[in-house]
């Protein structure tokens, strides 16, 4: 418990660049707090002490903003950054060194019993306000654009952007950590302009048939 406990400090320390000591990060930091919180109820959740582990989270989300039910399934050093407003479902599982911004929901579709919340693997960041919904996977090193809706799943090592979610880069290297997701480009805005770009092509090919076309007759 003491170990994760300093991973998770650590992980502060290490992402958040406003942060000035451990101590702040151990005070001040809902996210962290709700991280905390989280693994005292999944402690219950799993001695089938339903009603305890509920309330605590509940007290979690009173706190913090931060709302993750003790059934969620989360590896080590989760970074929430802002964590007001995030959900994280009963089904949900994370894997290690993924980063959540405020506003992010991990939650499920209908009332379906069983696995309905997403997988999200290793070394993943989501931006602010991305929703991902339903029982699907978003794979390692993949990065989600803020306020995207992701239905479907990420390929790994992929960056998925827009409402619902596009698949708009993918690299075969394996990324570190990236906290940039200000930049991420616009599958939709890129092939308008490959649209455009053909039109072009076509209209001027268009110009030349016809000049030709006058030269002969």
């Amino acid at each position: 418990m003491f170990k994760t406990l300093k991973e998770d400090i650590s992980v502060v320390m290490e992402r958040d660049p406003a942060v000035k000591s451990k101590l702040e990060a151990l005070l001040c930091y809902s996210g962290l707090h709700a991280i905390i919180m989280y693994r005292i109820s999944h402690f219950f959740y799993n001695k089938r002490m339903f009603l305890i582990a509920r309330l605590i989270s509940q007290l979690a989300r009173f706190f913090t903003g931060v709302e993750i039910h003790p059934g969620a399934v989360i590896g080590r050093r989760l970074f929430i950054d802002h964590g007001m407003g995030i959900v994280i479902g009963e089904t949900t599982e994370i894997g290690d060194d993924v980063t959540l911004y405020q506003g992010v929901t991990l939650g499920g579709t209908g009332k379906d019993k069983g696995k309905r919340h997403p997988t999200i693997h290793d070394n993943v960041t989501i931006g602010s306000g991305a929703k991902i919904l339903g029982p699907i996977t978003v794979g390692t090193n993949a990065k989600i654009g803020a306020g995207a809706v992701v239905l479907r799943c990420v390929p790994p090592s992929t960056t998925a952007v827009g409402v619902p979610a596009h698949t708009a880069r993918k690299t075969n290297e394996i990324m570190k950590i990236d906290l940039n997701h200000t930049d991420l480009p616009d599958p939709v805005e890129n092939r308008i302009k490959e649209l455009e770009e053909r039109i072009k092509n076509l209209e001027e090919a268009l110009l030349n048939y016809s000049g030709d076309l006058k030269k002969s007759c």
